[in-house]
């Protein structure tokens, strides 16, 4: 018994003396790296004949052995694995195979799309990241989007992008607002009237009550008896008159007075604005010269109800966003000019709330540094027309003239808005680069080392 375990001893002794020796893959055995495209393969040269090859993931890479001593090795898809080679005497070389994405069209796509953005690509495994600094939040939003064209999933691609402080132009927009208004009024009436004593004992006035006319006070008389029609002995009275209008006559012979009301009037008005406003590129900019006129506004109902104020602003706006491109400016802007009208307020609890005329537009366009164009013709036209006569009389041809009164109001007004922009390049001194200067002082300045005497008192002992 003892015979047969002494045998198995030196036969496993025996053995382990002659077994080939086999280097352990520690991490202090050498290694080499390889470098994948996915997609793409290279050919391997190891030293000794191969005896046999070991992938850690075939998804990774696939390795085919094409001669004793040559490897084929094919990148699937962005990883890094572990390939173990055995030569025919026993020994194992280790490879690290590294399979990337090809970044080099990647990096060429945003090179021409994106000139003038530090933007660096590399991979990091599975994932594509993104680094360096651009000039916007949207250039990056639109790099991130190129990237995810180059990967399976969006989620692959690693946005390290960040912007940068850039110092953007300015734009200083030159308005001119032009307001011009043009009036014409036309009034024509006549009135007839009588002396308090009147023609032949009989008062009489003849007017249409568009145009003030005169009136009568403190009339008596006195009569030889009180039969019908006796004769008026004494008369008396007082004319009062609230307008001589423009033409007045009285015979204080013939007792006999005329008013004539004949007006025409013609009138020119102009409003002149000239804001000048300074914006970022891209950002918006606002210019109000008016006012805010308040609006009572109910909350609640019935024994709840309150009423608060707010206020409405009016006058004249100017809303726009400048966008410079090299020498072009694209505008985005919207003038307005708003007035109060009174003659369509609306009567609310006691209060009077004016209505708006309102004109305003807006519009995109493309100027050149300095160009100049306008927005015309917002006009508004009202024309008025007021005839009152006396029914029969007033339609007399000719004579009718007399008993009938005309007025006639024509307005128009026409708004005129002209814009420059003017872009102020980083290094611009600004609007001007001459400061203010100080005014001339009023009296010299005392010379250095010398008083003043003092006044005398005011009170001499």
């Amino acid at each position: 018994m003892r015979l047969k375990r002494f045998t198995w001893v030196f036969i496993f002794v025996i053995a382990i003396l002659h077994a080939p020796t086999l280097r352990a893959d520690g991490p202090d055995a050498e290694s080499q790296t390889v470098s994948l495209i996915v997609g793409r393969s290279m050919v391997l040269n190891t030293p000794a004949p191969i005896a046999r090859v070991s992938l850690t993931s075939s998804d990774i890479a696939d390795a085919l052995v094409t001669s004793s001593t040559q490897l084929l090795l094919h990148g699937k898809a962005p990883g890094t694995i572990s390939m173990f080679v055995w030569n025919r005497e026993g020994d194992v070389q280790r490879y690290e195979v590294s399979v990337g994405r090809d970044l080099e069209k990647l990096t060429e796509e945003f090179h021409e799309l994106f000139p003038k953005e530090k933007i660096d690509v590399r991979s990091n495994g599975h994932n594509v990241v993104l680094s360096g600094t651009v000039s916007t939040k949207d250039v990056a939003e639109k790099a991130a989007g190129l990237g995810a064209t180059f990967v399976d999933k969006r989620e692959d691609v690693v946005n390290l992008l960040q912007v940068g402080p850039t110092r953007t132009n300015q734009v200083l927009l030159r308005v001119r607002f032009a307001e011009v208004s043009r009036n014409a009024l036309t009034e024509l009436g006549m009135s007839l009237f009588t002396s308090p004593t009147g023609i032949q004992n009989t008062l009489g006035r003849v007017t249409t009550q568009q145009f003030g006319s005169a009136d009568f006070s403190d009339l008596s008389w006195s009569k030889a008896d009180n039969s019908f029609g006796s004769d008026v002995t004494s008369a008396s009275g007082k004319v009062t008159f609230s307008d001589f209008l423009n033409l007045f006559v009285l015979s204080e012979k013939y007792d006999l007075g005329v008013l004539i009301r004949a007006l025409q009037t013609r009138g020119l008005f102009e409003s002149l604005a000239e804001p000048n406003l300074v914006a970022e590129s891209g950002k918006e900019a606002t210019f109000l010269a008016g006012g805010e006129f308040p609006i009572p506004v109910a909350q609640g109902s019935g024994a709840n109800m309150a009423v608060s104020v707010q206020f409405k602003e009016f006058g004249i706006r100017l809303n726009f966003t400048p966008q410079v491109d090299g020498d072009m400016v694209h505008l985005k802007v919207a003038p307005e000019v708003s007035s109060l009208d009174f003659a369509n307020a609306v009567l609310l609890n006691g209060f009077r709330i004016p209505a708006l005329t309102t004109r305003r537009t807006t519009t995109e366009l493309e100027l050149r540094d300095g160009q100049t164009f306008a927005i015309a013709g917002l006009l508004n036209n009202s024309m008025n027309t007021t005839m009152q006569k006396i029914p029969g009389i007033g339609d007399i041809p000719i004579l009718g003239y007399l008993f009938r009164s005309k007025a006639a109001q024509k307005q128009r007004t026409e708004l005129v808005v002209m814009i420059t922009p003017q872009i102020l390049r980083d290094n611009s001194p600004g609007v001007t680069n001459a400061l203010p200067k100080m005014s001339e002082p009023f009296m010299a300045p005392t010379p250095d080392k010398k008083s003043i005497a003092p006044p005398p008192p005011a009170f001499q002992q």
